[in-house]
């Protein structure tokens, strides 16, 4: 079988005091499994990450700091003593397989949903609205008005995102990214439309990245910057009172270029259609051509790329390397499928977000590693 090992994308580099055996990143993807009342990673979990460790790096499932952060169902945090435990063994078993893996921390911010925090209001940046459907535990539900943040919430928060990265040391980590890519906390900060703050917090350009920046320094304090990402996504906005999209591109191009005063692994780019986007429209924002002029650092691109477009990008120099989210999903063997050209297995995306094995543990691989 002939194989195509030479491709860019397989190629092994050296990112912050880690060497990665190839250029293939396995992106954070919510799996909704962690089904015992206490968002602890399961058993299960461990097999699902073991089966995946030939990745250049494994990035988990985006992982709640503290317990006004969860907004979905079944996800894991890593906040607990008994959630530690399980990431523990999740660590392990990649460690043992020969991989290396990130821990992903998140908070949905305005978007998590009373029904999780005890009849509580979710905190926000501002007591502004986000005009989403949130999953409830009881199903999909219309978002809520939440609080704003105080200062002392701030500083708290600040406090359990170092806490979270703290615990995720002790289970076992190789290192941490910083979940900036959804409409979650860190997000709604960075927005027009959400973040209507008169304080340092708020107003202009870097006020509003505050928030994020200050995070990054509280991970920092714990990992070093080398061990630690963050991943974003330019063109993410959210509607305001006008219901048109906001174009936040003049901020994330201030958040990116202020992101080379730190010796981070890596700045992790998603370039996905939002609904209504066209292919020609997704083809001009050249994002990686921007992004590449903006950020001096290593570029992970991530949004339904292919072998081919992965070897592309980095062959042309716009990025080190690439993730990729529901192809690995389906392929285990991933890594493998790409140096022999073998074709992929298709995902059932009905077990994307929640299910038992089927779906998660049980998609068949043909590497003789794995085998």
């Amino acid at each position: 079988m002939e194989t195509t090992s030479n491709h860019p994308l397989l190629q092994p580099l050296h990112v912050g005091d880690l060497i990665l055996s190839s250029r293939v990143i396995m992106s954070p993807m919510t799996r909704g499994r962690a089904k015992n009342g206490k968002n602890i990673p399961t058993a299960q979990a461990a097999v699902y990450y073991a089966q995946r460790a030939s990745a250049g790096l494994i990035i988990t499932e985006g992982t709640w700091i503290n317990p006004e952060s969860v907004g979905f169902a079944n996800v894991p945090g890593i906040f607990s003593e008994e959630q530690k435990e399980g990431w523990k063994i999740i660590t392990k078993a990649v460690h043992e397989q020969g991989g290396l893996i990130f821990l992903q921390l998140g908070h949905f911010g305005a978007l998590a949903h009373p029904d999780y925090l005890n009849g509580e209001l979710p905190i926000g940046p501002s007591n502004i609205k986000v005009n989403e459907i949130v999953f409830s535990p009881t199903g999909p539900k219309p978002s809520v008005i939440p609080r704003e943040m105080s200062k002392g919430d701030i500083t708290r928060t600040l406090n359990d995102f170092k806490l979270a990265a703290q615990n995720a040391k002790d289970a076992g980590f190789d290192g941490l990214e910083i979940h900036a890519q959804g409409k979650s906390l860190i997000s709604q900060f960075l927005s027009d439309a959400i973040n209507k703050r008169n304080d340092e917090y708020g107003g202009s350009i870097e006020g509003k990245s505050r928030f994020l920046f200050e995070v990054l320094d509280q991970v920092i304090s714990v990992w070093g910057s080398k061990r630690v990402s963050v991943r974003l996504n330019p063109f993410l906005s959210y509607s305001g009172a006008s219901g048109e999209p906001e174009d936040m591109l003049p901020t994330y191009e201030y958040v990116i270029r202020k992101l080379n005063d730190y010796d981070i692994a890596f700045l992790h780019v998603i370039d996905r259609a939002e609904q209504g986007t066209s292919e020609q429209e997704l083809q001009n924002r050249m994002i990686y051509q921007k992004v590449s002029t903006w950020y001096s650092g290593h570029i992970v691109a991530n949004g339904g790329l292919t072998l081919e477009k992965a070897n592309e990008l980095i062959s042309e120099g716009l990025v080190s390397m690439a993730s990729f989210g529901t192809k690995y999903i389906a392929n285990p063997d991933l890594i493998y499928r790409f140096e022999n050209n073998i074709e992929l297995n298709e995902g059932d995306p009905s077990t994307y977000y929640m299910g038992d094995d089927a779906g998660y543990i049980d998609y068949p691989s043909i590497s003789p590693v794995l085998n």
